[in-house]
């Protein structure tokens, strides 16, 4: 009977009752991403530009607004200079490397001015018949830019002209940029592709006409076809014909 008393009056143990967890808040929805612009793929067979190329259509046109300030300042400068002014660096590097030019020893750039004009020759007001006024039909045998090749040529006898291009022009002048190179010039002589200009068959390439503005005022960049049939070997073999 004791121990039964005992056991009543024991302290009865708490059962421990497993709460339910709390409930997890739902998560909140986040707005879907908008979805990446697709990046367009690139046509097949398209090259991608280069420098040379936007530099070569910007001088197709000096007189827009991008190039007109700059050509005028430009001018401005070089009506100051002399007749013939050896520069550091091409002004149009695209087509003086498109003609041969390299930056290294043995090759020269130098800017040459010239007289704008053509033979317009005055009319005569004394009586004579108007066949033997000698006004009409009276044309440059030469073009500008072949004569300023030739007064460089002479004005650096120890260089040999290689090409020339345009640079700019106003009312009275023409600029020409005329790349000559020194055929003695070991830098010259040991390179692949600027070794043939130093053969004696390209002495005086600018007076023989045998750069690129004398050849075609010679008519010899047309090589076949209607007008080329006495071209060859030259319009003196031909007694002046094809003229």
């Amino acid at each position: 009977m004791f121990m039964a008393e005992e056991a009543k009056s024991a302290p009865k143990k708490e059962r421990k009752v497993k709460q339910a967890a709390p409930a997890e808040a739902a998560p909140t929805p986040v707005p879907a991403a908008a979805p990446a612009e697709a990046v367009p793929e690139a046509k097949k067979g398209v090259k991608a530009k280069s420098m040379y190329h936007f530099m070569g259509e910007a001088w197709k046109n000096p007189s827009s607004p991008e190039m007109k300030q700059l050509m005028w300042q430009r001018l401005v400068d070089w009506r100051k200079e002399g007749t013939f002014v050896r520069v550091e660096r091409p002004t149009r590097l695209d087509r003086a490397r498109a003609l041969g030019y390299k930056a290294k020893q043995g090759i020269v750039v130098v800017r040459a001015k010239v007289r704008k004009g053509g033979l317009r020759k005055h009319r005569i007001r004394k009586g004579r018949k108007p066949k033997r006024k000698g006004i009409l039909k009276i044309t440059m045998k030469k073009n500008i830019q072949r004569i300023a090749e030739e007064r460089t040529s002479k004005r650096y006898p120890n260089l040999e002209v290689l090409a020339s291009y345009w640079v700019g022009e106003d009312g009275r002048h023409k600029w020409y940029e005329v790349i000559l190179v020194d055929v003695n010039h070991p830098v010259i002589k040991s390179d692949a592709r600027l070794c043939w200009i130093c053969s004696s068959k390209h002495t005086n390439r600018a007076i023989r006409g045998l750069t690129p503005a004398g050849k075609k005022g010679r008519g010899l960049v047309r090589t076949r076809g209607i007008g080329a049939e006495k071209v060859r070997p030259s319009l003196r073999a031909h007694k002046r014909m094809g003229t």
